[in-house]
């Protein structure tokens, strides 16, 4: 049986612009700046192996990036280290968390007390969207990827549970970065999916809100 992950108090922060980490979900990562190398390093001596991403914010007069206030942590799967000391990392999300402070050390990179109460359906069993209308769903998506020129493997998205789905192309799907923010803070999949659909809609009437279907 699977010894349960310890959800540790301070954990290790990855800032990077745009990019979204759901629970239960999987994301490629390149590691080769120095500061992730040491981080990354450090993390796999760590019996649970877990790195915060978390999407930073660019505040004008600021030196350094401020970060939004809920990330996701995610545990190292898999990782290959290139002949010339990059890694190539699968990070597989485990549960989102809410920063409570940045701790001052000596690494090279940053690191955030946190709390991870108010998030237990993450480390909970696999979601699911009763309300969702799967045909109607795919039909707007297919609008969408006609639009941006961008083709899709269609038996394997009609066959995705809900979770997978809708988690997936959250992931994947070019949006801005407040946008992957509000789909990351969705307190339920039905409310994702929402937020996807409507981000979605948005792309496919040009951005105006007053084209958006109600």
């Amino acid at each position: 049986m699977q010894t349960p992950l310890t959800l540790p108090e301070v954990i290790p922060i990855f800032p990077l612009p745009g990019a979204l980490l759901l629970p239960r979900s999987n994301m490629p990562l390149h590691i080769f700046e120095p500061r992730y190398l040491a981080m990354l390093d450090d993390v796999l001596k760590t019996p649970d192996r877990l790195i915060a991403m978390i999407q930073p914010l660019s505040i004008p007069g600021r030196e350094e990036e401020m970060l939004s206030t809920i990330g996701c942590a995610g545990r190292i799967t898999q990782f290959t280290e290139t002949d010339d000391g990059r890694y190539m990392v699968t990070l597989t999300g485990v549960s989102r968390y809410r920063i409570l402070e940045e701790i001052e050390g000596f690494t090279p990179y940053r690191r955030a007390r946190v709390d991870w109460d108010g998030f237990e359906q993450d480390t909970g069993p696999v979601e699911h969207d009763p309300a969702f209308d799967r045909a109607k769903f795919l039909e707007l998506l297919g609008r969408y990827l006609s639009s941006q020129s961008l083709n899709t493997d269609w038996d394997t998205l009609k066959e995705a549970e809900d979770e997978l789905l809708i988690n997936s192309l959250s992931m994947l799907l070019e949006f801005a970065p407040e946008d992957k923010q509000a789909l990351l803070e969705a307190p339920s999949l039905s409310t994702r999916r929402e937020t996807l659909i409507t981000l979605i809609e948005f792309a496919l009437h040009g951005g105006n809100d007053e084209d958006l279907i109600q």
